[in-house]
């Protein structure tokens, strides 16, 4: 079955690979969630006010021509536009691992998803 590559751009380029739209899908399930837990941690009490519960990391992993693998910290990020996510991205052949801004991923995301239906 053949699909539409999604492209990932990054700080300093860009990186295409085969990815479905059902993958898409889900990836855009667990951003929505992280998304949720980042804004979470930025709306915490005022310091000494009281204890912020930690939120858990977005780890999405992807199998297919390619192995993906998405990993964010929200409490470690002061608000969503600021926060980035570690990408792995590898076969046989390659691996690439590098930061990416979470806003960016998702415009890509959203991108890929309108192109494929």
């Amino acid at each position: 079955m053949s699909s539409t590559p999604l492209t990932l751009n990054l700080g300093d380029g860009s990186i295409s690979f085969s990815f479905s739209a059902q993958a898409a899908r889900e990836l855009k399930a667990a951003i929505d969630q992280l998304m949720l837990s980042l804004k979470a941690v930025a709306a915490k009490p005022t310091p000494g006010s009281g204890k912020v519960t930690p939120q858990p990391p977005l780890e999405y992993r992807y199998t297919g021509e390619v192995f993906l693998e998405v990993f964010c910290n929200p409490n470690i990020w002061p608000t969503p536009f600021a926060a980035k996510v570690l990408l792995t991205i590898r076969n046989v052949g390659i691996r690439l691992t590098t930061e990416a801004e979470l806003t960016r991923i998702i415009e890509d995301i959203n991108q890929y998803l309108e192109q494929v239906g």
